[in-house]
């Protein structure tokens, strides 16, 4: 029987999150399976327990293209990261929320243990998200490059300064302005940084792509909902008094001197999310923003209840 691969990614530098990765590697262990951690996390969990001596090393050890899946313990910032490291591979992430709201996680810190138990019975089903890929051109030469599972932001560098830029469709003009900066995002992170610049809730199964300015000093700069196989571009003004910078998914980021062009495209890799139940949407919206429903009596006519 081939040998299984998990991956366990979690925020070793919080407690809360390395007694998870702590209990989860356990389990793995106890069901015969060598837990895998990356570098920057195999200190902490062995300086917290001395004993945890059977773990493998991504990258040194087991490759991100033999793990089955990945276990991320911790809040969305953290599944972001996972996904980061697991980017190239086809393990699916499953998330256990130990922050607050956690959008993307699939379960919460007192299901910890059945999570684990139904990951070790590949009890779940997969779902693909769609990300972008990022390319910043300077006079005519990539200057940059990178991906973004939630979204890509080009933002002003310093608070005195606006951007002055332009924003195009499918390589035609749609505007030019003045911003704090503009968002681009996937629908998955439409309820992330998008959501809270005033951009639309867009439900994961719409294949788009969105463009949210951020403060804009303009008549028209909307919020736009585009097909998932255009094209965005923002781009610096010469004539921008300010400097700007890319951030992808608030991790990755690059300075983007005036006259730079960002282009977002959807990528080819999406991410992959393990799914332990079929539950809808529209469930996880109310539940994740407490959302008032009491009153709805729906098809059935049977009111829901306070949550």
């Amino acid at each position: 029987m081939p040998d299984r691969h998990i991956l366990v990614v979690a925020h070793t530098g919080r407690a809360d999150s390395l007694e998870a990765g702590l209990l989860v590697c356990r389990q793995l262990i106890d069901a015969g399976i060598t837990p895998v951690v990356s570098d920057d996390e195999e200190a902490d969990l062995r300086a917290a327990d001395p004993s945890l001596s059977q773990l493998a090393l991504l990258g040194r050890d087991v490759a991100i293209t033999d793990l089955e899946l990945v276990i991320v313990l911790g809040g969305d910032g953290t599944i972001l990261r996972a996904a980061e490291i697991a980017r190239g591979g086809r393990a699916p992430l499953l998330g256990v929320n130990l922050g607050h709201v956690g959008f993307l996680a699939e379960a919460e810190r007192e299901d910890l243990t059945e999570t684990v138990r139904r990951a070790l019975a590949r009890d779940y089903t997969v779902e693909e998200r769609m990300t972008v890929w990022v390319r910043v051109k300077k006079s005519d030469q990539v200057v940059y490059e990178t991906w973004a599972l939630n979204e890509v932001s080009v933002e002003k560098a310093s608070r005195e300064r606006s951007l002055e830029v332009a924003v195009e469709v499918d390589g035609r003009p749609l505007s030019t302005f003045g911003c704090d900066g503009v968002v681009m995002s996937t629908p998955t992170g439409s309820t992330a940084y998008s959501f809270s610049a005033g951009g639309p809730v867009v439900w994961p199964s719409v294949d788009a792509l969105l463009m949210v300015p951020l403060s804009a000093h303009a008549l028209f700069a909307r919020p736009l909902v585009v097909g998932p196989d255009s094209a965005l571009a923002v781009e610096l003004l010469e004539r921008s008094a300010g400097a700007g910078v890319i951030w992808a998914d608030g991790r990755r980021t690059f300075d983007l001197p005036p006259g730079a062009r960002v282009v977002v495209k959807r990528s080819p890799e999406p991410v992959r999310l393990a799914r332990l139940s079929d539950s809808v949407f529209t469930d996880r919206l109310v539940g994740k923003f407490a959302l008032p429903v009491t009153g709805w009596r729906g098809p059935d006519g049977e009111e829901v209840p306070a949550p």
